[in-house]
Parts: C-alpha cells; sequence; structure tokens
C-alpha cells in the first residue's frame, strides 16, 4: 500500500486586481509600469499614459522601442529597469491587432515579466473595451500560475498586486469581475490536473468537489464503490478494480434562484485520476504525464465554481467518473465484459482505452435519470487527437450541427480553440465485437471511433464530446499556458454557458 499523503503545501495565490480611474504614472507606490504600444508603418505608437509617464520619468519611450526595434505583436515585452523611490521597471507591452486574443496575450508576458514583484500599475487596458479588459485579466492571471511541492516555497511567485489605470469600476467593474471568474476557473482546473497522483486519488477529487460545492452553494453527491456496483456502473468499477484507492462517481449540480423548470445542461468529466495503461501498460514515457488524465473532471468542476458568478441562466449538472487505472493481481485484463450502466456490455480489449470506459456509465445514467436538454463530455482520451490537431487546438464531436457551432464560438472566443471532427457512420463497424455489443479498441481513426462508442450512450439527447488530449499538456509556457497541464475547457464552456443563449439553435 503507499504511503499516503494528505495536504499539500501552501500554495501561491493569483495577483489581487484593483481598478483606478488615475493615470498609472500617478498611482503611488507601485514597484512595476505597464504600458501599451502598437507599431505603425515601422513606427513605434505609444499607447495610453506612456508618454505622459515617460516626461514624468524623463525617459524616451518610443525611442527605446525604436532602438530595440520592437514589432508591437501581441504579448511583445519591451522591459527597461529604472531607479526611484519605489518604481523598478517599465513595461512597454506590445497589442498587435488589438483583439482579445492580443489582450490575453500581453497579459500573460506582462504576468512573467513581473514575477516576485509586490506590486504593478497597468495601463494595458486604458484604451480598450471592456471584452479587452476580461482577456487582460484571464492572461494576467493564467500567465501567472504557479503549483509547487517544494520544502523552500516556490522558486518564484506572481506579482502580488495589480492596479488596472485608468478605468473605473462603474464602467468597468463587471468586466473585471467576469475575467477574474474565468482565469479563476482556468487556476482551478490547472492546479487540479497539475496535483501529483500520490496524492490525488478519486476520493481526493471528490473532497475537493465538495470544497467546491460548500463555497458555492452548490449540490453535491459521491457514489462509492458500493454505490456504483448497485448501480451497475461497470466501466467505472472495472477500470478501477486494480487499484489500491476505489473509484467515485462525482456530481455537483447549480441551480440558479427561480430555475426549477428552467432546462438542463450535464457536463460530464474524465476523472482518471493517473492512468497507467493497466495490463495494456503505457510505455514510460507515455506515462509520464499521467496525472493529468482527469484534466476532464477538473474542467468541469472548475465550471460548476464559477457559474454563479456569471450568472449563467440554466441549470448544470456535472457528472465526474474518477478511477485510478492501475496495474494489479485484480486489474481487468483484455478480453475481459464490463456491463454498463443500463445493461450495454463492451469488451474490453484494451485496457489503457480506459476513459471510454468511465464515460460511458456518467452518460448512461444522465440520459437515464437528469433528462438533459444538451450533454457535453470532456475528456483527455486519445492520443490521435494530437496525431490530428497538434498542440493548441482540441476536437469536438457532435451529433447536432447548431451544438457543434456554438461550442467552436465559444472555443474561439476564449481563447480555447476546438476544431470540428466527423462522427463518421463508416466506422461504425469496428465497433463490433464476437461477445459484447462493443468493443473499447477498434483500431483505425481512433479519435474518431472513440466518439462512436461514446455515442451509443447519449441516446437521442443533444450531445457534443470534446477530445482535449491534443491541448492536454504544454510543452514549455506559450502566452496564458504554463508548462505542464494546462486545465483547458474551462473558459470554453463558461463563455457557452453564459452567453446570451446558449441553447438556441442547438435541438435542430
Amino acid at each position: 500500500m503507499p504511503t499516503p499523503i494528505s495536504t499539500l503545501p501552501a500554495q501561491v495565490s493569483p495577483p489581487a486586481f484593483a481598478l483606478s480611474a488615475h493615470a498609472a504614472h500617478e498611482i503611488t507606490g507601485v514597484e512595476v509600469l505597464a504600458f501599451p504600444f502598437t507599431v505603425v508603418d515601422d513606427t513605434p505608437v505609444l499607447g495610453a499614459g506612456a508618454a505622459a509617464a515617460g516626461d514624468s520619468l524623463g525617459l524616451d519611450l518610443a525611442g527605446v522601442l525604436t532602438s530595440r526595434r520592437a514589432k508591437g505583436k501581441g504579448g511583445e515585452v519591451v522591459a527597461l529597469p529604472v531607479g526611484g523611490s519605489d518604481l523598478r521597471l517599465v513595461l512597454l507591452v506590445g497589442l498587435g491587432d488589438g483583439t482579445p486574443t492580443d489582450f490575453r496575450r500581453a497579459g500573460a508576458a506582462v504576468a512573467r515579466a513581473t514575477f516576485d514583484h509586490e506590486s504593478m500599475a497597468s495601463a494595458v487596458v486604458a484604451g480598450g473595451d471592456t471584452e479587452a479588459l476580461t482577456a487582460y485579466v484571464v492572461g494576467t492571471m493564467l500567465g501567472s500560475f504557479v503549483f509547487h511541492w517544494r520544502s523552500q516555497g516556490p522558486e518564484h511567485e506572481p506579482v502580488r498586486r495589480v492596479v488596472l489605470a485608468g478605468l473605473s469600476e462603474d464602467d468597468h467593474g463587471a468586466a473585471l469581475e467576469r475575467g477574474l471568474a474565468l482565469g479563476g476557473a482556468g487556476w482551478r482546473s490547472r492546479m487540479l490536473a497539475t496535483v501529483p497522483s500520490n496524492l490525488k486519488s478519486p476520493q481526493w477529487l471528490a473532497e475537493q468537489a465538495e470544497q467546491i460545492a460548500a463555497e458555492h452553494g452548490l449540490g453535491v453527491e459521491v457514489w462509492d464503490e458500493a454505490r456504483l456496483a448497485k448501480q451497475g456502473c461497470g466501466g467505472i468499477l472495472g477500470v478501477g478494480q486494480g487499484s489500491a484507492t476505489p473509484p467515485r462517481l462525482i456530481r455537483l449540480d447549480y441551480a440558479p434562484s427561480g430555475a426549477r423548470k428552467a432546462a438542463r445542461v450535464v457536463l460530464v468529466g474524465k476523472g482518471i485520476t493517473f492512468d497507467s495503461g493497466g495490463l495494456s501498460i503505457k510505455p514510460a514515457e507515455g506515462m509520464s504525464t499521467m496525472k493529468r488524465d482527469m484534466t476532464g473532471g477538473a474542467v468541469v468542476m472548475a465550471v460548476m465554481g464559477a457559474l454563479g458568478s456569471l450568472g449563467c441562466p440554466l441549470r448544470v449538472t456535472a457528472l465526474v467518473p474518477a478511477a485510478e487505472n492501475a496495474v494489479g493481481g485484480s486489474s481487468l485484463r483484455p478480453g475481459d465484459v464490463v456491463t454498463h450502466y443500463g445493461g450495454r456490455t463492451s469488451e474490453v480489449m484494451d485496457t489503457d482505452a480506459e476513459g471510454r470506459l468511465v464515460l460511458a456509465d456518467a452518460m448512461a445514467y444522465a440520459v437515464d435519470k437528469l433528462d438533459p436538454a444538451v450533454m457535453v463530455d470532456i475528456a483527455t482520451l486519445t492520443g490521435t487527437m494530437k496525431v490530428a490537431l497538434g498542440q493548441w487546438t482540441g476536437g469536438c464531436f457532435a451529433n447536432r450541427d447548431g451544438l457543434a457551432e456554438a461550442l467552436v464560438a465559444a472555443g474561439s472566443a476564449a481563447g480555447e480553440p476546438l476544431w470540428r471532427m466527423p462522427l463518421e457512420p463508416d466506422y461504425e463497424d469496428t465497433l463490433i465485437s464476437q461477445v459484447a455489443d462493443a468493443t473499447n479498441a477498434p483500431g483505425g481513426p481512433g479519435a474518431i471511433t472513440a466518439a462512436l462508442f461514446l455515442q451509443h450512450f447519449a441516446g437521442d439527447v443533444p450531445w457534443a464530446h470534446l477530445d482535449i488530449a491534443s491541448s492536454g499538456d504544454a510543452p514549455n509556457d506559450s502566452y496564458e499556458w504554463t508548462k505542464g497541464p494546462t486545465g483547458f475547457g474551462p473558459r470554453l464552456l463558461l463563455t457557452w454557458l453564459t452567453g446570451p443563449d446558449p441553447l438556441a439553435g442547438i435541438a435542430g
């Protein structure tokens, strides 16, 4: 039995944000000033407040940009150390074409440039709209992300305080709060995905869900292995049966005031807290990142914690089938057959194709008991998705065009892009098993056949499957992504769920 580890060391928090109507250089007691710039016809153009700050500090900021050959692309940073009572650094930040993506990248770049400082006054969004402000706050938060398990504390810490200059509470308070909610959900999902698996058991994940429920007034229910057996959840039980830490099914419920008859959206997130591959064991290099194989579960849990602050009008239920796919004497064997909730059977020809087995139970339960208007599952499911789409784009399969379009649009707006993939019926024959309703390892185009396997558990419900194995890990720091587990997905789901009419056009 492994030695249990009960607690993490104290973790750092994202920066605290405040709005100020004053110009950045008029705000006292800060160590860093940040100003925007663009480049027009190869000539640097200083943005809001920069010229006045340069005059006040006796600095030719436009000349600095020219000498550094600044290009002005979104997220470019030119740093200028300065002396003074408190001030230590001036940052000139490129805004590219001024899109939300440019502002998000600018925020992430500023975050990295200000590690280990106490405070910053930023005028980067003083000339932008509320959408730009939200994107900048999200980028600054996620670019600040730190996780550590060091005896002496983290190597570096984010800037503690960010004052957004030239902005009033009346005009910009709501945009700031939206940015904090979206960025906070991304931070939470990334944190949960990064926690090592010697702590992150299915029970630990359930305890995190209970904490989120207590913080945000959500309903919560956790099924242990006895309840899973009673309900016939053979996929979750089968995947988890080789582990010393038994599986769980986690349920969270959000219901806004007066929404008793509102439509319900069900989110299902894969919660494999470590994936060895089971007896169909992964190679060592393929196993090293598998603490993050519960990213889908982390995403839907993080979404649930942010729905209230963003004013979601729908009822939302999240289901996280959580298990550890381990190697042991009682592990699921190739050739075994499991019976899912509701009775459908799967022949397990590959124990490393375990995510679809646990998702199937949760989806079948949702269709049977929750009457969803829409169901979306999200999972780091197939390595072939990364082959198809590369590092930064998730795959979207859907049985309704309107749902696919809504999710792809939300992903584009939120900075978590999706690409629609085909639910190609010509591959349905690959699921045929000689002894069960389907095999879990049909081969062929793996991401497509995995989606076809799951489609059988969606019934007639409008359903989408988001395969984020492509975007589940970042090989290095890149804009708002930090090296390691990305927690990809909460921003796109929240953008969809809190849009003006999230279910419009989906039923057809």
